[in-house]
């Protein structure tokens, strides 16, 4: 089993910068990628940015050039680093690791980190 803790989220104004943080604990050699999902109210989950064991990077285009997706793998630790910031992304923010082989294979998710970002 994986066990996720983020922090990190708050209130920022419009072009303002937050750094979401999501701390694993657990079967930690198990993880295949990490990933930071949102969701605003009435809408679905969907990928913000995900992370790779080999460290590979992807973005949701609406992202690009304003996040940073990194780990600390001594911490267990990944980061999402938000800058430029619009009200659009406002929303809960969710920490997700993707872990285990085969038929073994499962998704984690953190408590999830609110975001606001006022105009």
């Amino acid at each position: 089993q994986v066990q996720l803790v983020e922090s990190g989220g708050g209130l920022v104004q419009a072009g303002g910068s937050l750094r979401l943080s999501c701390t694993a604990s657990g079967s930690i050699s198990s993880i295949n990628a990490m990933g930071w999902y949102r969701q605003a109210p009435g809408k679905q989950r969907w990928l913000v940015a995900a992370i790779s064991s080999g460290g590979v990077t992807d973005y949701a285009d609406s992202v690009k050039g304003r996040f940073t997706i990194s780990r600390d793998s001594g911490k267990n630790t990944v980061y999402l680093q938000m800058n430029s910031l619009k009200p659009e992304d406002t929303a809960v923010y969710y920490c997700n690791a993707d872990h285990g082989v085969g038929v073994a294979r499962r998704g984690s998710w953190g408590q999830g980190t609110q975001v606001t970002v006022s105009s």
